[in-house]
Order: structure tokens, then sequence, then C-alpha cells
């Protein structure tokens, strides 16, 4: 990712050193010196850098893709502009983790922080007990921190939250007036791998957390940092208690979800989202504005907006009461 405060990027790194780590075919017309100043998502990166398209679901944002490389198959080469150079993979996703991870080494394992020192070292404001920072760590004027909760290097926090007890907090950035409660996690690396010979290849992850101000994040809620973008909570955003958001979820403004919801990687909700306890979206899927989703229903397609949807798999939510009909 470009300006990434949170990881720092191990290259440039030449054409040849990026092929000889893959499955890339290696017999490619390229400038094998050619040097690739970073790895970035397709719609973030710069004609520096080198990128990746695996599914024809990204196809609009790789149309338009400034990439100088992107690693792909065969089939998904028409999406790409003339001035982006294919790379072909046998192994797109797997290809992907391990050119990242050369950029971006310290990514794929969150290692306990050991340099860690007490709060009241950095921040004069009102603290508990016991809670314990990191290098670089910026606090904004009237927050209020708990106790036992840590809060690693390069977090920033804005103005006037309220961080509760017991709260784990990493790569991740917060605007004002956000209230976090007891036992929550943010910013630590998503649930990602590729399985290999009996073993499992974990992903890198290198983007973060972003916060935005007015919003509330439940107890015992996790919030995954992003593999290859940012994971967004919206302005005046209210998750419940035992939500779980995974990585690269992008979640608009004013939008309430109820306890022990799990929203699956990638997947974008647009503004005005409702969702009910227990329901399940399934990953890389769109939720347009002002959609409504019962409690424990399973979502695994788009859903326009202004639906109103229930059951598994959602449906409109007459439909489902039609063919549920309840009885006293």
């Amino acid at each position: 990712m470009s300006d990434n405060i949170f990881f720092k990027n191990q290259g440039p790194f030449s054409l040849s050193e990026i092929i000889k780590i893959t499955s890339i075919d290696k017999s490619l017309n390229t400038n094998s010196n050619h040097v690739v100043q970073n790895f970035n998502s397709i719609n973030q990166a710069s004609a520096t850098d080198i990128t990746f398209l695996h599914s024809n679901k990204y196809a609009e944002e790789a149309k338009s893709t400034k990439a100088y490389a992107c690693i792909t198959r065969n089939e998904l080469i028409k999406f790409l502009p003339k001035n982006c150079l294919p790379l072909i993979s046998n192994n797109v996703l797997l290809d992907t983790a391990k050119v990242a991870e050369l950029f971006y080494p310290d990514s794929t394992v969150d290692l306990p922080n050991m340099n860690l020192k007490p709060i009241e070292q950095i921040y004069n404001g009102s603290c508990g007990i016991n809670s314990l920072v990191g290098s670089n760590v910026l606090i904004g004027n009237g927050t209020v921190i708990g106790s036992n909760t840590i809060i690693e290097d390069d977090v920033i926090i804005g103005d006037n939250c309220i961080i509760g007890s017991n709260v784990m907090i990493k790569k991740t950035i917060i605007e004002s007036d956000v209230h976090i409660l007891d036992n929550a996690i943010i910013g630590k690396k998503g649930f990602g791998f590729m399985p290999k010979n009996n073993s499992n290849f974990r992903y890198p992850h290198i983007g973060y957390v972003l916060i935005k101000k007015k919003s509330e994040i439940g107890a015992a809620s996790t919030i995954d940092r992003g593999s290859f973008s940012i994971t967004i909570i919206g302005e005046n955003t209210y998750l419940d208690n035992q939500v779980h958001i995974a990585h690269n979820v992008k979640i608009g403004k004013n939008c309430i979800i109820a306890g022990q919801v799990g929203i699956a990687g990638s997947s974008v909700l647009g503004d005005n989202v409702m969702i009910g306890g227990q329901a399940g979206i399934s990953g890389h899927l769109k939720i347009g504005n002002n959609v409504q989703i019962g409690g424990a229903s399973g979502v695994i397609k788009n859903i326009p907006d202004n639906s109103k949807v229930m059951g598994y798999p959602a449906k409109d939510i007459r439909k489902f009461i039609k063919e549920n009909k309840f009885h006293d």
C-alpha cells in the first residue's frame, strides 16, 4: 500500500527476483531487470507497482489500473490495460502472497510487541491501571482509556474517544468521538492462508483498520485489518457485542449491526444498513444502501439498495414470510 505507516516496504525488487520465487511463466518476454517499487492492490497501484487479478469480479477495477505488472491468469488478461504487463501464474493467490511477503515480510505473523511502555509515559489524560503503548502512538485530547489495554506501534486515536478495558489495538487509525468497548480486538491480521503441500502459507496483511468518527465497537468484537486494502467502519456506525468484521470489509455510515454478526472478507456495505443478530454475510459481496437484513439470515449474493431480506439464503422478506407461515 502507498503511504503505509504500519509496515516498511523492503523493495524495490527486480522483475527477475519476483518471478524467481513464484510459478509465473519464466518464458514471458519481459524486461527482467525492470525495478518494481511496491506491491499494491489493483485500484491503488501506481506505474511502478506490481498487483494481482484473480477474479473477473474485479474486471472494472482492472481496466483502469495504473500498475506496471499484474499477476493473473490467461483468461483475465483481456481486462488489463495495454500499459500493464500480464504475468501468467498457475496459482495467482499463492504467488500474490509470496510477492507481498517479499515486499512486506513482517505482515504475515503478528508477533507480540515486547517493547511496550506504561501509557502514562506518553499520555496525561484519563487512564486506568496497567495499560501499555508502543512507539509513535498518538492519542487525542479528552480520550479516556481503561485498564489492561494495549495500544501498539503507530496507532492513532482521535479526540474524545472512550477505549474500554482489556482492549487490543494495532495497525489502526481511530477518528474522534469513537467508543470501543471492553475486550475488543482491533487491527489483528485476518484469517487468510493458502493450503500448500500439507501445510498452510499465511497470507500477508499489509493493510490497516480505519474507524471513522462517532462510531461504536461493541464488547468482545473483532475487526481484522486489510490484507491489501483498508478495513473501514463508517461514520456513526454501531457494532453490537461479539461482531466479527473480516479483512478488507468496508462498512458505510449510519449502519447498525447487532450481536454475533459475521461479515466475511472484502464485502462492501453501503450507508444506513441494518443487520439483525447472528446474521452472516459471505465474502466479496456488495450490500446496497438502506438494506435491512433479518436476524440469523445468510447472505450469499449481492443485495440492491432499499431491500429487506431474511432467511437462508437471504431473500425478499415478503417472500420469506409467505414461504414460512408462522403460527402461534
